[in-house]
């Protein structure tokens, strides 16, 4: 199992992000969250088998229709959420 820290950025807030986020990660069986920043990127832990996780990375270069995704910074994380993916409150 790979986990990973993820932070995207352009317009990604107020277009159902983090709801298309979640959507995708389960529907993949990925554990982790996904939360808005107040710099207005969005920020997500994403774990799972390696070749699902990267699936998803690409993914989310694309996001919901109203998305427009600037870049995606990914590092590996040392958090190993287990469980269902959920939506966190802005922090």
């Amino acid at each position: 199992m790979t986990s990973v820290h993820v932070t995207v950025v352009g317009g990604v807030q107020g277009v159902g992000y983090r709801a298309w986020c979640r959507d995708e990660a389960v529907r993949r069986g990925l554990s982790g969250w996904v939360r808005n920043r107040p710099s207005g990127d969005v920020e997500a832990v994403i774990a799972g088998e390696p070749a699902i996780v990267d699936d998803m990375l690409a993914a989310l270069w694309t996001g919901p229709s109203s998305a427009s995704v600037s870049s995606i910074d990914v590092a590996e994380s040392d958090e190993a959420p287990d469980g269902e993916f959920t939506v966190r409150a802005t922090a």
